[in-house]
């Protein structure tokens, strides 16, 4: 029997292009990259079977344009549309255009998008089912709403975009006399960010951590979840390492939050790959949801190397119709993860971007490393996107045996031309506080980047 699809639109760039194009030539479908002007020169335009220019280098004029992707779609004969992450992975007008023209969306519905997507609706959803959300507000309308919010929430709180994500729209306030400039500042960053300026409250819980569960769900009802991963270790709500197992997730907390993350998609019929986002407090031993993101994820590679799943293999499966091919019971949680997401970035001066030509490009090798990864000599570091470069995946038998696996991979580099994060990356993995698996969400900003600085 033929694949039910045979050529997919890769509606995105730099690696998650190139990882996507890979799943399809392992199930022999054909792909078209999708690129904007500065990208026709990119791995994945090198790598795809065909390459469709789709505008100017700004993405709002290619990759954020929904009628221009289904045009390239149609115009290459492509039946179907993978959107990665980021760009229009999460706007439900893009699968609706789909279903219009005939097109299938490798990814959720627009219901599950539009559902997700709106934090107070999730909220509210989620509480109904009866798991713990954090402590806050519905929508404020106006500064008076939100003290009242505030005060019934606790001090410290968190100013949060309804339609955010990404950290946009997003303040912490730990006293009142700070509330309205940061109220007044978050919703104009909402506004800016995503075109709407509702926020809403929660409770600031500082010693904190970021627990995801990954979950898949098919078109006949069958959900299934690949365990967590912890993505604490982030600097302005942008994660930079992520792991699986959690070192602080007992098996009692494990099957918890798993239970939980499969009665949340069950609830909606999720389809296709999903993250259920949890905030952990480390000092009340409690969880409470915190949102769903209705797409693959950047740190899905961890979620691969432990439970040996191709994610970006079962979406496909799933959006051309056929279940899930494993079952819950199939899925074993084996060894440890960690992955370290290389920026061209410059940490001494304030992770400034550093756009420009790459001289030298050699990638570390190994049975436990793994590199995603669109770059090569030559290749040109745009400054119209997200500066990463690659994501750096290292497994052990223990934990500190993938911390050393991962020393060893970040010390393999051999990258010259565009300044990077390896360096900041290395000095995390030798802390001792990193090593013992002590830190929280804040602690990069909080106690690491002071640290960094006092190095020389």
């Amino acid at each position: 029997m033929n694949f039910p699809i045979s050529r997919v639109l890769v509606a995105n760039r730099s690696e998650i292009a190139v990882r996507i194009i890979r799943a399809c030539q392992e199930l022999r479908i054909e792909s078209v990259a999708a690129v904007s002007e500065v990208d026709r020169q990119s791995m994945s335009a090198k790598m795809a079977d065909r390459v469709v220019c789709i505008g100017p280098a700004q993405p709002i004029r290619s990759y954020l344009k929904v009628d221009t992707i289904i045009s390239a779609a149609l115009g290459t004969g492509c039946d179907a549309i993978h959107p990665g992450y980021g760009f229009l992975a999460e706007q439900p007008e893009l699968p609706e255009a789909c279903e219009k023209y005939g097109l299938i969306f490798i990814g959720p519905n627009a219901e599950n998008i539009r559902s997700m997507g709106d934090k107070l609706f999730a909220r509210r959803m989620v509480a109904a089912l009866g798991i713990p959300v954090i402590p806050g507000s519905e929508l404020v309308r106006d500064e008076s709403e939100a003290k009242k919010a505030a005060v019934k929430a606790g001090y410290p709180i968190l100013l949060k975009a309804a339609a955010g994500g990404g950290g946009r729209g997003m303040k912490i306030v730990k006293r009142a006399k700070d509330l309205k400039a940061a109220f007044h500042e978050a919703a104009a960053e909402a506004r800016s960010a995503f075109g709407d300026d509702r926020i809403y409250i929660e409770h600031y819980i500082p010693d904190a951590r970021h627990i995801e569960v990954q979950i898949l769900g098919d078109r006949f009802g069958n959900i299934a979840h690949l365990f967590e991963r912890d993505c604490s270790l982030q600097r302005r709500y942008q994660k930079m390492v992520e792991e699986s197992p959690s070192p602080v997730v007992t098996d009692e907390l494990r099957n918890q939050m798993c239970r939980a993350a499969l009665l949340i998609a069950g609830n909606i019929g999720y389809l296709s790959a999903g993250t259920v986002e949890f905030i952990f407090d480390q000092k009340e031993q409690s969880f409470y949801f915190l949102e769903m993101n209705t797409r693959i994820q950047v740190e899905h590679p961890v979620t691969e190397m432990i439970t040996g799943i191709d994610l970006v293999q079962e979406q496909i499966r799933i959006a051309a119709g056929l279940p899930i091919s494993f079952s819950q019971d199939d899925v074993i949680h084996s060894g440890h993860a960690i992955e370290c997401r290389i920026n061209a970035e410059l940490p001494d001066s304030d992770f400034r971007p550093c756009p420009g030509k790459i001289i030298e490009w050699e990638a570390p090798r190994g049975d436990n490393i793994r590199i995603d990864t669109h770059c090569y000599p030559g290749y040109v570091v745009q400054p119209y996107y997200d500066s990463l470069l690659a994501k750096t995946i290292a497994t052990g038998r223990t934990r500190a045996q993938a911390i050393e696996n991962m020393q060893q991979a970040l010390a393999g580099f051999r990258v010259s031309g565009v300044d990077t994060t390896i360096g900041f990356h290395q000095f995390i993995l030798q802390n001792d506080d990193y090593q013992r698996g002590y830190f929280n969400t804040s602690w990069i900003e909080d106690t690491l980047l002071e640290k960094y600085g006092q190095r020389i």
